[in-house]
């Protein structure tokens, strides 16, 4: 086990810069350089990388990270194989240490969970190849379905015996742990093989290890499933794997596109005729996990479907998933009678890609237009495909792109835009309300807030709050917090940025609309308790979504003027880069204002609600002249006129 001190080191040593520069080309912009991302085709480069911050941008497709994630992107390596590589590039010796008990046991019983599906995986292979049933059943099957023999290899294709205990003996006789085998599902508890007179296809993950696999029943058995897949283990969840990845993710990044297919013949088939970029989901509904492994790669997904209905209907389930993911999807509905797998071998990869390209069809596009096939004219259900296109709509994030739907889905249903945005922004705001109500009780936030001093106390319905977000101000709270927290607050070096702003803003924390920004907060304060000073490596090694948003707020595709080397300095503040104090107490006071608003208006409310309870009229009433007055003080430090 590498020690953390070694990694820390490997993390302190490496310059983005330097290592990003070994695999693209860049060019000084200012403080920054740039390039053509690596991720994406791209004729305007948008990929920026800072020196300064150690760091790398791309503001085309949305990835970022450091020297470690950009390694583990781009050559597909997990964690501690990128370490171990710029270890070898800056020629740092990597420190092991001793593990404890539990943590060996745990690491050599997942080495063994791999180590047996390898050998799995080859005892498949040579049942296909070297015996003579498989030969006879299994690789005749293969090439009658026209696959070549360097596909099979590059795939690991196999073939189970029909031998019950084919697999189970043989790993006995080698000295394989039984129970592993069980774990894995490679065997039953009564010790039969689970894969009996099968072609077997390997389910590989993004570096290429056998982690599970699927089994194609021979011959005809309608009491038998025609596909049976490994059960999930600590190496394998199917929701989180999609057959052929490992295969196709640089053609996926080349091509700025990923073919989504059913079945693993027809990504077999796909990837013979040339066409690599292509992937199916591994025996199981697309998933969110699936489609974020996608967009690691690519914005855009090409899904290929069965020309009959149920292909047809299978295309409309789940999309909504891929839209809320912000990606760009296209649907190709095969001629009747078709799959991929037939279809190419029909006509061939050329007229294949050529009917790809004349009949994919923007996803939502297609479904209003077949909906309204559908309807036939009847108003009733014209109404219906109304509210379902609606819904859809909603699924969008990106403003821009909801727009031009709504415009394309505004002539096709002959329905006002104005009616349709109505509609979209009913559905927005109640799952942002719903949203935050079920934040509300998961967390059980106390809703009384004391202002001022003890005696004066006002129970918020969390509602109110909800009216209006206030999700920019809270954004620019967090992005100073991250960018500046670890600097001095003031000149004479009392106060660090990250104290003033915790102190600032835990009073209100409960009342932030996006539940990011306050988990970014209690991230930070939960070091600050410990002792520690947050700083870039901290983000860093964060769970996914705080390191995810560190990236999106830290880095900007704007620069400053340098208007210093012309001579002309800042007259009336200092350098954005080393105005801490001001962009601190703005970023803070503008939150507390808006918050303090929404505040003053409840507060209104219920002296109304309560104008026939004496006391706790009398009590608002005070409670409200204190807001007010604090209103005004932020007011006024923000020269706004009230």
């Amino acid at each position: 086990m590498i020690s953390k001190r070694s990694i820390e080191r490997v993390i302190e040593t490496a310059k983005v810069e330097e290592v990003i520069g070994n695999f693209v080309n860049l060019k000084r912009r200012g403080v920054n350089l740039i390039g053509l991302c690596p991720f994406h085709d791209e004729k305007t480069p948008s990929f920026t990388v800072s020196p300064a911050k150690n760091i790398y941008k791309c503001f085309g497709c949305g990835k970022g990270g450091n020297a470690v994630s950009f390694v583990m992107e781009h050559e597909g390596y997990g964690y501690i194989e990128a370490i171990k590589f710029l270890a070898q590039m800056y020629h740092i010796e990597l420190e092991e240490i001793e593990m404890t008990g539990e943590q060996k046991e745990a690491e050599a019983k997942r080495d063994s969970l791999f180590i047996i599906n390898e050998w799995a995986k080859n005892r498949f292979a040579k049942n296909l190849f070297n015996t003579q049933h498989g030969v006879n059943i299994g690789l005749a099957y293969f090439k009658e379905r026209g696959f070549r023999e360097s596909i099979i290899k590059k795939f690991d294709l196999g073939f189970a015996s029909a031998d019950s205990r084919d697999i189970f003996n043989a790993a006995k006789s080698e000295g394989y742990n039984i129970d592993f085998l069980k774990e894995l599902g490679l065997v039953s508890d009564k010790e039969l093989d689970f894969f009996r007179n099968r072609v077997m296809f390997t389910i590989h993950n993004l570096t290429g290890k056998a982690i599970g696999f699927a089994g194609r029943i021979m011959g005809d058995n309608p009491k038998m499933p025609k596909y049976i897949n490994s059960p999930e283990s600590e190496i394998y969840n199917k929701r989180k794997i999609l057959y052929g990845l490992y295969f196709a993710k640089n053609e996926i990044r080349k091509q700025n596109h990923c073919i989504l297919v059913e079945g693993y013949t027809d990504v077999l088939s796909l990837f013979q005729s040339g066409i690599e970029n292509v992937v199916a989901s591994s025996g199981t509904s697309l998933t969110t996990d699936q489609i974020r492994l996608i967009k690691r790669y690519t914005d855009t997904i090409k899904i290929l479907y069965d020309g009959d209905a149920a292909g047809i209907n299978a295309a409309l389930r789940g999309m909504d998933m891929i839209l809320a993911q912000n990606m760009i999807v296209k649907l190709v509905i095969l001629p009747e009678k078709h799959d991929p797998d037939s279809y190419i071998k029909e006509v061939g990869p050329s007229a294949f890609m050529q009917y790809i390209s004349e009949n994919e069809k923007d996803f939502i596009l297609f479904k209003t237009n077949l909906l309204l096939k559908e309807a036939s004219g009847d108003p009733v259900k014209k109404a219906y495909i109304l509210k379902d296109i609606v819904a859809t709509l909603a699924k969008v994030p990106d403003a821009l792109n909801r727009a031009m739907y709504i415009k394309e889905c505004s002539n096709l249903l002959d329905v006002g835009e104005k009616i349709i945005n109505a509609e979209i922004n009913k559905i927005i705001k109640k799952e942002i309300r719903e949203k935050n109500q079920r934040r509300i009780r998961n967390e059980q936030v106390d809703s009384t807030l004391e202002l001022v001093d003890d005696q004066s106390k006002v129970v918020a319905d969390s509602q109110a709050f909800l009216v209006q977000s206030d999700e920019y101000q809270e954004m620019e709270v967090v992005r100073v917090l991250m960018d500046k927290g670890h600097t001095y607050y003031d000149e004479n070096n009392n106060r660090l940025v990250v104290d003033f702003i915790l102190d600032e803003v835990m009073q209100i924390l409960d009342y932030f609309d996006n539940h990011i920004y306050k988990k970014i907060i209690l991230f930070v304060k939960n070091l600050r308790e410990k002792g520690k000073i947050p700083e870039r490596n901290d983000f860093f090694n964060a769970d996914e979504e705080i390191k995810e948003k560190y990236f999106e707020l830290i880095m900007t595709p704007y620069e400053y003027a340098d208007w210093q080397s012309k001579g002309m300095e800042l007259q009336t503040q200092k350098h954005p880069d080393k105005n801490q104090f001001n962009e601190a107490n703005q970023a803070v006071w503008r939150l507390q204002y808006k918050k303090l608003n929404k505040l003053i208006k409840y507060n209104q409310e219920n002296i109304i609600k309560n104008s026939d309870n004496p006391e706790e009229y009398k009590t608002l009433i005070k409670v409200h002249i204190k807001l007010l007055k604090e209103r005004k003080n932020l007011a006024t430090l923000l020269n706004i006129v009230i």
